[in-house]
C-alpha cells in the first residue's frame, strides 16, 4: 500500500474533509527546563516543520489528484480489484505457479520494509522528553566514530585486543559527547534563523539520506580501519623485538567499543534526566534561573562524590588496599629468614622479620652470598650488607630513617667501599637487578639500605599519594648522608643512589636540582623516571639544542647521560665529550608510557612525538586531543609485556649504568662483559 512521506496510507487522503491536512493538531512541545548537548538530539526534527509540511502537502495534493491503482492495493480504475491478501496473489505472467505463491507475498514485505527503512532509517521517540531511550545524534554519532577510528592508531608499545576495545568505547563515548556539545551549540546559534527562514533547512529527505550515508560509510571505513591497525601493531612489535603473530579480534573489537560506549552514553543520559526532573521539581518553588542553576550543582556534585567517594576511594581504593596488605603480611616461597647477622631480619637485627613486609623479606631473604659472588667473578668476596625497615618497624617517615642509620652502624656498613641509597616502590620493591651488580662488581664489599613507606602498589600509590615516596627517601638520605659525613673524608665509603619506576622519582625528589644531587652524591642509577621527576624533567627542559627529548643531552653530558641501549648511548655525545665524576645515568627507553604520561597530553601535543621519534616508536604513532591521553594511560598498564629495553622494562642495562656510575677499582670491559652475560642467564629470586 503506498505510503506518504507522513507514513499513513494515502487512501485516507480521499475519505478527508477538503482543506484537511492529514494532521491532527500539533501538541505542545514537552518542556526543556535545563536546556543542554543533550537537546541537539532531539532537535533533530524540529527543524523539519516547513520542509517537511511542503512534502506533505504535495503528497496529499496528488494523492488526492490521482486514481487509486495496484500499486496502492485497493480498487480503482487502474487496477480493477484489490489484491488478495491471504497469500494466493496470482503469479506473474511465466511464472511457476506453485513457487510464486512461496516467495511473493515475503519478497513484497521485504521490500515494503527496505522501502520503509530507507524513507527513515532511524527511530523516533513519541515524545522528545524521552532522554535515555532516543536514537543517538547522527552528529554525535559521526565524532564518536572518528574517536573510535583514531583510537586504532598504534601508541607506544603493543596492546592486546581486549585492551584496544576498552580505548575505543571509552574515546567513542567522549567523542559522542564532543559532538553532542557542538551539535547542540550549532543549533543554538542557528535557532533565530531557522524560525525566520525555515526553507533554508534540509528536511526529513534529506536527513535519512544522511543517516544512509552514515551506515554506508561507516561500516566500510570501520572495516577498513580495523584492518589497517592490525598491521600497525605487527610493525610496532616488529620494532620492539617481539613476534608479529598477533591475535587482533576485529569484530569483537568494535562490539566491544560498542558496548562500552553505549553504557557511558546512557549513563550521561540518566544523568541528565535526573537532573531534568530535579529542575522542573525545583522550579515549583523557586525561579527557573535559580531552579536551573541549583539542579546542574547538586548534581555534579552527586555525580563528583558518588565516582569519587563511593567507586574510587570505598570501592578500588579499599580493595586494592585490603589485597595488598593481605600481601604484605605474606613471604614470597623460596625466600627464607637469612642467616646473616649483616642483613636486617637477620640474628641481632634491629628490625623484626615479619615488620619487613612482602618486599622487604624478598629483598634480604635473597641476599647474595659470598661463595655466590667468587663463583661469579672468580675473586674473594665478603658478605654483601643489606638493611631495610619496613613501614610497620617505626611509626612514620623519620623514625624509619633513624632505625636505618642505627642497622647500618650495627652492620658496618660505613666501613664498606660502597654505600648505596635505594628508592622503593609503592609496595616497598627494590630491584634486584638492580641491586645485585652493584654487589658483583665490588666483590660484595658494598651495603644497599632501603625503607618501605607504603604497602600500596605503584600505580595506586602514585593515585592516592605520590609525594609520599619523596618524602619518606628524602627524610632516608638526609639522615644518611648526615651519619656518612661523620666519617672521615678520605675513608667515607662511595655514597651513591638508585631507583627505579616510582623509586627513582623518590631519589630525585630528595635533592633540589641537578646541581644539588652533584654536591651530595657520588653518582646515581636512575631507571624508568616517571614524567614528574624534578630533576629529570629540568635536565629535559634545559637540554642541549638539536638533541631529542626521548635522549636528552644535557650540558655536552658532562655529568648526566640518558641510555636504552647503555653500550651504545652512554658513549654519546662522543669522545671529545669528557664524562666527569660524579656521574649519573638515567634508563629512559621511548617507548615507556611511564616516563611520559601527563595529564596535558589531552590537550598539548608532546615533544616525544615530534619527528624523529625514538628508536623502537613506530613512525604511524599520531597525537590526536584526548585519544593519546587515553592510549598512553592503557600503555602504561602493558608497559611490562615487553622485552628490554621496551616499554618499562630496563633488563640488564644496570651492568653498564653502574660500570660507568661507581665501578670498582681495576674493573675492565671484559668484566663489565662477563657480569653482563651473566646477570642475561640468571633468574630473577623475586
Amino acid at each position: 500500500m503506498r505510503q506518504d512521506t507522513t507514513g499513513r496510507p494515502a487512501t485516507e487522503e480521499l475519505d478527508r474533509p477538503a482543506g484537511h491536512t492529514g494532521q491532527s493538531p500539533a501538541a505542545p512541545p514537552a518542556p526543556q527546563p535545563d536546556g543542554g548537548p543533550a537537546e541537539a538530539e532531539t532537535e533533530q526534527t524540529a527543524g523539519q516543520t516547513a520542509g517537511q509540511a511542503t512534502e506533505q502537502a504535495q503528497a496529499t495534493e496528488h494523492t488526492a489528484e490521482r486514481p487509486a491503482g495496484p500499486a496502492d492495493g485497493i480498487p480503482g480504475p487502474r487496477g480493477g480489484a484489490a489484491e488478495p491478501t491471504d497469500g494466493t496473489a496470482e503469479p506473474a505472467e511465466g511464472a511457476p505457479r506453485g513457487v510464486a505463491a512461496g516467495w511473493i507475498c515475503p519478497l513484497r514485505r521485504a521490500v515494503r520494509v527496505g522501502a520503509a527503512l530507507a524513507r527513515r532509517p532511524y527511530w523516533e521517540p513519541p515524545s522528545s522528553a524521552w532522554i535515555v531511550r532516543r536514537w543517538p545524534g547522527l552528529t554525535a554519532l559521526c565524532c564518536a566514530t572518528l574517536f573510535f577510528w583514531v583510537s586504532l592508531t598504534p601508541s607506544l608499545v603493543p596492546r592486546p585486543w581486549f585492551l584496544q576495545g576498552v580505548i575505543g568505547g571509552i574515546n567513542a563515548a567522549l567523542g559522542y559527547a564532543i559532538g553532542a556539545l557542538l551539535d547542540w551549540l550549532v543549533r543554538a546559534a542557528l535557532r533565530p534563523l531557522r524560525r525566520r527562514r525555515p526553507g533554508l533547512f534540509p528536511g526529513a529527505r534529506a536527513r535519512a539520506r544522511a543517516w544512509l550515508a552514515y551506515y554506508a560509510l561507516s561500516i566500510g571505513l570501520t572495516i577498513a580501519a580495523l584492518s589497517w591497525s592490525a598491521d600497525a601493531q605487527r610493525t610496532l612489535r616488529r620494532l620492539q623485538e617481539m613476534p608479529e603473530t598477533l591475535t587482533w579480534h576485529s569484530m569483537m573489537i568494535a562490539l566491544m567499543a560498542m558496548a562500552i560506549c553505549a553504557v557511558l552514553v546512557a549513563a550521561a543520559r540518566a544523568v541528565r534526566l535526573a537532573t531534568r526532573k530535579l529542575i522542573r521539581a525545583l522550579g515549583r518553588y523557586v525561579p527557573r534561573p535559580l531552579a536551573i542553576g541549583v539542579g546542574v550543582l547538586v548534581s555534579a556534585t552527586a555525580v563528583l562524590v558518588g565516582t569519587r567517594d563511593v567507586v574510587f576511594d570505598r570501592g578500588v581504593v579499599d580493595i586494592a588496599a585490603r589485597i595488598a596488605h593481605s600481601t604484605d603480611q605474606g613471604t614470597k616461597e623460596g625466600i627464607s629468614r637469612p642467616g646473616s647477622h649483616r642483613v636486617s631480619g637477620g640474628p641481632d637485627s634491629l628490625v623484626d622479620w615479619d615488620d619487613l613486609g612482602y618486599e622487604g623479606r624478598n629483598f634480604t631473604g635473597s641476599s647474595l652470598t659470598p661463595q655466590t659472588i667468587t663463583a661469579v667473578t672468580g675473586k674473594p668476596a665478603r658478605q654483601p650488607i643489606r638493611v631495610y625497615v619496613g613501614q610497620q618497624a617505626a611509626s612514620d617517615a623519620t623514625a624509619r630513617a633513624r632505625l636505618a642509620v642505627a642497622e647500618l652502624e650495627r652492620t658496618g656498613a660505613f666501613d664498606r667501599d660502597v654505600l648505596a641509597i635505594a628508592g622503593t616502590t609503592g609496595m616497598g620493591w627494590v630491584n634486584s637487578t638492580d641491586a645485585e651488580p652493584l654487589e658483583y662488581m665490588h666483590g660484595g664489599d658494598t651495603a644497599i639500605v632501603a625503607v618501605q613507606y607504603s604497602y600500596l602498589p605503584s600505580w595506586l600509590s602514585f593515585l592516592v599519594d605520590k609525594d609520599e615516596a619523596g618524602r619518606a627517601t628524602r627524610a632516608l638520605v638526609e639522615a644518611v648522608r648526615e651519619r656518612w659525613l661523620r666519617e672521615p673524608a678520605d675513608d667515607r665509603p662511595q655514597l651513591v643512589v638508585f631507583g627505579e619506576s616510582l623509586g627513582a622519582y623518590g631519589i630525585e625528589a630528595s635533592f633540589d636540582g641537578p646541581d644539588d644531587m652533584l654536591a651530595k652524591v657520588d653518582g646515581a642509577l636512575l631507571a624508568g623516571t616517571p614524567e614528574f621527576s624534578p630533576v629529570r624533567r629540568q635536565l629535559t627542559a634545559d637540554r642541549d639544542p638539536g638533541s631529542p627529548v626521548w635522549r636528552p643531552e644535557y650540558e655536552n653530558g658532562r655529568h648526566f647521560r640518558f641510555a636504552q641501549y647503555p653500550r651504545r648511548d652512554l658513549a654519546r655525545p662522543g669522545p671529545f665529550s669528557r664524562w666527569e665524576h660524579p656521574r649519573v645515568v638515567h634508563l629512559q627507553n621511548a617507548s615507556d608510557a611511564i616516563a611520559w604520561w601527563n595529564p596535558d597530553l589531552a590537550v598539548h601535543r608532546p615533544d616525544w612525538l615530534r619527528h624523529p621519534v625514538g628508536p623502537d616508536v613506530t613512525d604511524s604513532v599520531t597525537w590526536f586531543p584526548v585519544v593519546t591521553f587515553w592510549q598512553t594511560t592503557v600503555d602504561m598498564a602493558v608497559s611490562y609485556g615487553v622485552e628490554a629495553p621496551h616499554g618499562h622494562r630496563y633488563g640488564n642495562g644496570s651492568v653498564d649504568g653502574w660500570a660507568a656510575v661507581a665501578p670498582a677499582d681495576g674493573w675492565t670491559d671484559e668484566d663489565t662483559a662477563r657480569l653482563r652475560e651473566f646477570m642475561e642467564q640468571r633468574e630473577a629470586p623475586y
